[in-house]
């Protein structure tokens, strides 16, 4: 679900296709369709779960010790390690300020405070500037604060990169922003599986599905492998402290 577009619905299907699969060649039942509109918690969560894709910060909050790490899908994201990913500062094309720290009392658009990529990542870089926004709204997405900026309504929105590499390619908006500066790289998106299943079985599965991929569909979805981030490398990413959520 967390990078899931109409654009790119087909090709993820296929993937899918292909991961149930493999699973099957396993031992490993899967739903035959992914349930990618349900509550991502209740998802997460969930005893029965057979793969998912989550984000940095709910993991090493709320998910390390309730979930099995399965491995993070490579995108091949520019200045990262292998499985890593950074976020792209954004702000409007006419804005001509020229730093970070320009913006201290900027509006500041955010998907959700429990994001990697969307708050956390540009809160350590903000407190490295020496301030942290006090206007700051909740969009609900990524490509909410895009527009938002985009259309004045924010001036500022940190988007993962992969988000963004959509977003550019995708949505008219793109044209009207332009990348103050990059934060730093954070392990990616990790794929989870409910505790107690096996990990390394269903990392096996879902490489063996990369692979399986048409080139097209691939391309699509940006993918270029599997890479097995251990968990300590999450848990060692800072959380802003509440007094700044």
């Amino acid at each position: 679900m967390m990078y899931a577009r109409p654009e790119t619905d087909a090709a993820l299907g296929r993937y899918w296709a292909h991961i149930r699969a493999a699973l099957a060649g396993r031992g490993i039942d899967a739903p035959v369709a992914l349930s990618n509109s349900a509550d991502a918690f209740a998802v997460w969560t969930d005893p029965e779960l057979v793969l998912s894709q989550t984000c940095g910060m709910p993991y090493r909050t709320r998910l390390h010790d309730k979930v099995t790490l399965v491995g993070t899908p490579e995108f091949g994201v520019t200045g990262c390690p292998p499985g890593y990913y950074r976020s792209a500062i954004v702000v409007r094309a006419g804005d001509d300020r020229a730093a970070l720290a320009d913006f201290a009392s900027a509006r500041f658009i955010y998907n959700q405070t429990l994001s990697q990529s969307g708050f956390a990542a540009i809160h350590a870089a903000a407190r490295a500037a020496g301030f942290w926004f006090q206007d700051r709204s909740q969009s609900h997405g990524h490509v909410n604060s895009a527009r938002a900026v985009a259309e004045g309504r924010a001036d500022i929105a940190a988007l993962d990169a992969v988000t963004w590499r959509l977003i550019r390619q995708f949505e008219p908006c793109a044209t009207q922003l332009r990348v103050l500066a990059w934060t730093e790289p954070t392990p990616g998106l990790p794929y989870i599986t409910a505790r107690g299943r096996d990990g390394s079985a269903i990392f096996g599965a879902v490489a063996e599905a990369m692979v399986a991929l048409s080139e097209p569909d691939r391309a699509a979805l940006g993918l270029k492998g599997m890479v097995a981030i251990p968990s300590q490398d999450y848990m060692a990413v800072p959380n802003p402290p509440p007094a700044d959520v």
